[in-house]
């Protein structure tokens, strides 16, 4: 297993892996995302375009098998700075935490807190951010295609020192896989303050 550190534009290369992770992982409750490659890699490309992004990439045998990916909250899509520009936070002041994701085969070995620990690590180093952030689908718990074996990772995230925002919250459409057209989905935010 390969762990490798990308920032702008050497992530342009594997833009259309990340794409095919995405469309795989996301698949899975809770998020049920039924998209395309191009607006997979046209959505990512943010990161190959921003000079203080970072992509962690696990590979193994040379084939990306999860990645995890970060930036500037400024250089992320209008949609993720506009909750907290709506209560008079500083967009300037986070390092959003976008996509992490992670094929099942390789889930229970480390990488999940690898890649937590790389993002944190990296925005703390820049010494421009005062926050950590990332955003997450929420689901009811009676859900038709929740897996009876599913388990939330507020747990983990909490471990790891994010504290949920319920009052920060943001909206996205996707087409669900059971869904025939595009819904609204409501993600809120979890954050953690970066040491001094």
């Amino acid at each position: 297993m390969e762990i490798r550190l990308l920032h702008g534009a050497a992530i342009a290369p594997y833009l259309d892996d990340l794409a095919r992770l995405r469309l795989t992982v996301f698949r899975e409750f809770p998020y049920l995302y039924d998209g395309a490659a191009q607006d997979e890699a046209d959505a990512l490309s943010t990161y190959a375009e921003s000079g203080r992004s970072l992509v962690v990439l696990a590979l193994d045998g040379g084939h990306v098998v999860g990645a995890s990916c970060g930036q500037p909250l400024v250089d992320a899509a209008v949609e993720l700075q506009q909750p907290f520009l709506a209560q008079g936070q500083d967009p300037n002041s986070v390092y959003f935490f976008g996509e992490s994701a992670l094929l099942p085969a390789y889930r229970g070995r480390g990488l999940g807190v690898r890649f937590f620990i790389e993002r944190e690590s990296y925005a703390h180093k820049l010494a421009e951010f005062d926050y950590c952030a990332f955003c997450a689908v929420e689901r009811p718990a009676g859900h038709p295609l929740r897996p009876l074996d599913y388990r939330p990772l507020h747990g983990f995230w909490r471990n790891r020192g994010f504290l949920h925002q319920p009052s920060l919250r943001t909206a996205q459409r996707w087409r669900d896989l059971d869904d025939q057209e595009q819904s609204t989905k409501i993600l809120s935010f979890w954050l953690k303050a970066l040491p001094v």
